[in-house]
């Protein structure tokens, strides 16, 4: 099948839901309108261009009709470079139409939850986490991202972890990359002699899942609640407002300590639970497709090294796509669309060269 008549069975299907829309009694049935939306919106772009693509098509025949036929020499020269231009877009255009017509990850549109851990390295790796997590701020900030800190825990410096969740426009598109270990070399401020420490830290990025799509099993979850600790087992209050959950057939620990309110802390410790359970569910599936699926840049496996941010030469390299950087400053502060676009485009490709083979 050729790719215009795979795209044009897009656009009939696409018609197809436009009229099912268009049925005021649709509204009636929230979970098919929700089905029915939503497929219609993940196919208009590639309908939307695909007419523009047409529309240049005819535009470049009649052009070129009026070369052939026009006689004023003004008539005639404009007539040649809208030929020009128009014959540079169709290419750009067939290549988009390509892409667009890429098998779409389901996973794509969804918010995520992230989660920073230190490594190795001690408080180096706690330090490092305080500052990838103010990375993906200012990076959300110029997204539009929105972003809702869930938990955290101190180091004596830094952070040994923080989880928040992030919501917006196709986030799990934008941000399934970065899970993984993150290296970072640098001179610590403690050390005398000047030499280069490595420490790691860890990334996970895991999709927000729908109640329709994934329900904790409460049956399988144990809760335990105990007076919240700080540091050095000083008292942070005098009631058992932390919360502790358990969820029995995985043995996942969850624990949160951060607010003074024992039901907020059972929330967010559920929260969490459900997120990581899920995501194991979605873990074991990739790694059963990734024999099978090319392009797999490295969203499942939790413990591959896939970045190093190396201070001395403010050089930040992806072990992934082979991709260096000179300008760690800028990437530090929260400038990583050169990185994830790099990221998209390379498995962009994989996906394009599976399909021609």
């Amino acid at each position: 099948m050729s790719i215009f008549n795979k795209i044009d069975a897009v656009v009939r299907r696409y018609e197809l839901l436009t009229e099912k829309l268009a049925d005021p009694s649709i509204y009636d049935r929230q979970k098919e309108f929700k089905e029915v939306s939503g497929e219609r919106a993940s196919l208009e772009e590639l309908v939307n261009t695909y007419k523009a693509y047409k529309l240049v098509k005819i535009e470049l025949e009649n052009a070129r009709e009026i070369l052939k036929t026009e006689s004023d020499p003004d008539m005639r020269e404009l007539a040649k470079e809208e030929v020009s231009n128009m014959e540079q877009e169709i290419p750009v255009f067939e290549q988009k139409l390509k892409l667009l017509l890429l098998p779409k990850d389901p996973l794509d549109d969804k918010n995520v939850m992230m989660e920073i851990r230190a490594g190795a390295g001690g408080d180096e790796a706690s330090i490092f986490v305080a500052e990838v997590y103010r990375m993906y701020q200012n990076y959300f900030r110029k997204l539009g991202f929105r972003s809702e800190l869930v938990s955290s825990s101190a180091g004596d410096r830094g952070l040994k972890e923080v989880i928040y969740l992030v919501t917006g426009d196709k986030v799990y598109s934008k941000l399934k990359y970065e899970s993984g270990v993150h290296r970072v070399q640098r001179v610590p401020e403690t050390e005398s002699q000047g030499r280069v420490h490595t420490s790691t830290i860890t990334v996970a990025v895991m999709p927000e899942p729908e109640e329709l799509e994934f329900q904790l099993n409460m049956n399988d979850v144990r809760i335990e609640v105990f007076r919240s600790g700080g540091s050095g087992g000083q008292s942070v209050n005098t009631t058992d407002s932390a919360v502790r959950v358990v969820h029995l057939p995985t043995n996942t620990v969850v624990v949160n300590q951060d607010q003074k309110s024992q039901v907020k802390n059972k929330e967010k410790a559920l929260k969490i639970l459900r997120n990581r359970i899920y995501d194991v569910m979605l873990q074991e599936k990739l790694s059963k497709e990734a024999a099978e699926r090319k392009g797999q840049i490295g969203t499942g496996d939790r413990s591959e090294r896939i970045r190093t941010y190396n201070f001395p030469q403010a050089r930040l390299t992806d072990h992934r796509i082979g991709l260096t950087l000179y300008s760690l400053d800028k990437v530090m502060e929260g400038d990583l669309e050169q990185v994830t676009d790099s990221l998209i485009a390379y498995h962009q490709g994989e996906l394009l060269k599976g399909q021609e083979e």
